[in-house]
């Protein structure tokens, strides 16, 4: 458990943990990448497939992988995994609880959907201060704003184009941001900041509708 006010030191116990159980070496400073997902076409692996080994072999980063799904896509991780034994686990299948354990652990959340309608993976790495890697669709879109590092805002890291060079601009300039800490930091407690609770989010809807029937304005709105 961690939150904003020490979110490295809670995010490196909880990734020691994750690494443990992956058989991974755990490296303070390499960022993990971490992916849950059913393995299928919708979820955008497609675009892996050129540059991630590319980048697994030139750049200092590990993956961790849980899911299952299409043969193609187990296969390639499968691949990854023999070629890259010290950087890369893929577990076939699910576990809920492993699930929340590469969300609480990992550094970075990989997400580059074709379409997502709604998507909760991304909700919950921003929570645990996981920042998420998504391409700019759906729920995604709503969700997850490209860090500014001139202002410092932002959540995430965004990408438009469903290319495997928009997917290796996004992961490389996670991966580039990961190593000034400073700006890392402040991304985490952005994440973490984030309130995606019914709490809050019903006012919005309230708001809307009053717009949209002509009823009194928001500040006259009891909530």
């Amino acid at each position: 458990q961690y939150g904003r006010r020490a979110p490295v030191t809670g995010k490196n116990k909880n990734k020691k943990f994750l690494l443990d159980q992956f058989r991974l070496p755990y490296q303070e400073r390499t960022p993990l990448v971490g992916i849950v997902s059913r393995l299928v076409a919708q979820k955008g692996f497609d675009l892996l497939f050129e540059p991630l080994p590319r980048m697994l072999q030139e750049r200092d980063f590990q993956l961790a992988v849980l899911g299952s799904g299409e043969h193609r896509y187990q296969d390639f991780f499968r691949s990854l995994q023999t070629h890259f034994p010290e950087k890369v686990c893929f577990y076939r299948g699910y576990s809920d609880q492993l699930a929340h354990w590469v969300e609480a652990g990992s550094d970075i959340f990989l997400m580059p959907s074709r379409y997502e309608p709604c998507g909760l993976n991304q909700m919950y790495s921003l929570k645990y201060g996981t920042i998420p890697v998504v391409r700019k669709t759906g729920g995604l879109a709503d969700t997850v704003e490209h860090y500014d590092p001139k202002s410092g805002t932002g959540t995430g890291f965004v990408f438009e184009h469903f290319t495997p060079e928009g997917l290796a601009w996004a992961l490389s300039q996670a991966l580039d941001t990961y190593g000034r800490r400073k700006h890392w930091l402040k991304l985490m407690r952005n994440a973490m900041a984030c309130d995606f609770s019914w709490s809050l989010q019903v006012g919005h809807y309230i708001r809307l509708y009053a717009r949209l029937l002509g009823l009194p304005s928001e500040q006259e709105i009891r909530v």
